[in-house]
């Protein structure tokens, strides 16, 4: 089973241990970041959306523009823009990237951030308003023939576009959520399916309760499964540790002065994946082989949020437990972004591709 590597493609130096220096945009600095992904190992960089923050698509086309082979991850939110708009854009960019996009459909965990764009439906409607914007697009990549749409979200007439993506029969469809209205939308739709790093046996369970709601779409797939982690590595465990709690500390200075995030309240989250990390952080510090969850408590359990600690091997055989329970994109960065892509590109992901190629090679002689 082959493994992939998704890293971050941040416009800017911020994070949650250092705050942005310039423009939200730094065009040195987005393909620099870019750069070390694609000569470290990565296979695959996301561009994240926020309300207020650079427009992923064109961020991605510069970058896309400017490197050969990294594939380009594209987060949306279908409220922003119509979905036969979006059709086009995504396809555009498919054809400047010569094939090397994937869309990540955001729906929206929270209703304040959802709302500083127009955006007033509820969390449901929400989900609803995905699935079918994603159903649109996916038409729209791949009808050569105008059709019609009359649904509960959208309604159109006679829509045919002229601009069709390289990927056949179209770049591949992302989606997160740990509700079960997330599982029954991506369980139909999606060709990935992503979650936040939780337990091993919790991971398991949402596994499993994706594939069952690609089963009751009627699907004779299953979405491949991604897990997102904040890696944290040093030459030693000693060293790894303490770099952990210097870490945290760093983020909780952070916190002293200008807010983290927009996005994601450090209180009380709305939404379902952010609850279940902080009720993971609840019943412990570690867990597993080198799960740590101090970083998602202290961030409100915000997204990738949650830590694997420790030398290179060890995280790298934390990465592997994932991947034997059928994780096959793993998704991770650093807090010192670039640094650390390069860091954990440099010796974090061979031993992981050197360690799957046995279980290929064990696999197919059996």
């Amino acid at each position: 089973m082959p493994v992939e590597f998704l890293g971050i493609a941040a416009t800017n130096e911020g994070s949650e241990v250092t705050p942005r220096a310039g423009a939200s945009f730094d065009k040195e600095y987005t393909l620099k970041l870019a750069r070390a992904h694609e000569d470290h190992g990565w296979d695959r960089v996301l561009f994240a959306y926020g309300s207020g923050s650079p427009d992923p698509s064109p961020a991605a086309t510069y970058v896309a523009a400017h490197t050969e082979k990294l594939q380009i991850l594209v987060a949306h939110r279908p409220n922003v823009s119509y979905p036969t708009f979006a059709a086009k854009t995504f396809a555009t960019l498919d054809r400047i990237s010569d094939g090397r996009l994937a869309v990540h459909f955001i729906t929206g965990g929270n209703d304040h951030e959802q709302q500083r764009e127009g955006d007033f439906l509820t969390k449901d409607e929400r989900y609803a308003r995905t699935r079918e914007a994603i159903q649109i697009i996916k038409r729209a990549w791949t009808s050569h023939e105008p059709f019609d749409h009359e649904g509960t979200h959208y309604r159109f007439n006679d829509f045919v576009s002229d601009t069709f993506p390289v990927q056949q029969p179209h770049p591949q469809v992302s989606f997160g959520g740990s509700s079960p209205a997330a599982y029954a939308a991506g369980g139909a739709e999606a060709d990935i399916y992503c979650l936040w790093g939780e337990p091993l046996a919790q991971t398991a369970e949402q596994i499993a309760s994706v594939k069952e709601a690609a089963r009751a779409a009627g699907r004779t797939d299953v979405p491949r499964i991604q897990v997102a982690f904040r890696p944290i590595i040093a030459p030693t465990e000693e060293l790894a540790w303490e770099k952990a709690h210097r870490t945290l500390a760093r983020i909780k200075a952070r916190k002293s002065g200008a807010p983290l995030s927009r996005r994601h309240p450090l209180r009380n989250p709305e939404n379902t994946g952010s609850r279940r990390l902080l009720a993971v952080a609840a019943e412990g510090d570690l867990h597993d082989r080198a799960l740590w969850t101090p970083t998602a408590a202290e961030t409100g359990g915000a997204g990738n949020s949650t830590a694997l600690v420790g030398t290179p091997e060890t995280v790298a055989q934390a990465l592997l437990d994932y991947y034997d329970l059928g994780v096959e994109i793993l998704s991770a960065r650093g807090y010192d972004l670039l640094d650390e892509a390069i860091d954990f590109g440099r010796h974090v992901i061979p031993i992981v591709r050197e360690e799957v190629a046995k279980r290929d090679a064990s696999h197919q002689a059996a």
